[in-house]
């Protein structure tokens, strides 16, 4: 009914299975990170429910991070510190999923841009719902990792 599942990726591969939904005869585009010490950092976070969060450690302070919550439904929240210039980040947040103008809401806080990670400070069900999971990205505001030409 569904298709396959797709095997596991691996440092060059992933699969799509065969889903209909996933793998009809149609174009796609796939974005692949892979983290970067001192430059990027991807994982996930556990809510709490509190205004006080979750620290989550990118080892290095964010300029921009994405969040979505993978366990139920919402927006891929983006957040970034040339808009939000200082703690706590938000609530000027985009959604990459929605041709919407910038949220200026203040019913949503956001995150500390901290030093060597993010604070959550928002207790909505898109960032930090308690026992919710969550998913981010995140790139640095001043990375270390330089690049190897000469």
């Amino acid at each position: 009914m569904f298709g396959t599942t797709p095997t596991a990726a691996t440092s060059t591969v992933f699969s799509i299975g065969t889903n209909a939904q996933t793998n009809a005869a149609s174009s796609f585009v796939a974005y692949c990170f892979a983290a970067v010490a001192g430059y990027s950092a991807f994982g996930k976070y556990t809510g709490n429910g509190s205004a006080d969060g979750p620290f989550v450690y990118t080892g290095f302070r964010p300029r921009y991070i994405m969040v979505k919550r993978t366990d139920s439904t919402g927006a891929w929240e983006i957040y970034d510190s040339s808009r939000g210039t200082y703690n706590v980040q938000g609530p000027k947040d985009l959604m990459a999923d929605s041709s919407g103008a910038e949220n200026a809401s203040t019913i949503s806080l956001g995150f500390d841009f901290l030093s060597n990670g993010i604070k959550c400070r928002d207790t909505t069900s898109y960032l930090n719902t308690s026992s919710g999971t969550y998913i981010y990205m995140a790139f640095a505001e001043s990375p270390f990792k330089t690049s190897l030409a000469r």
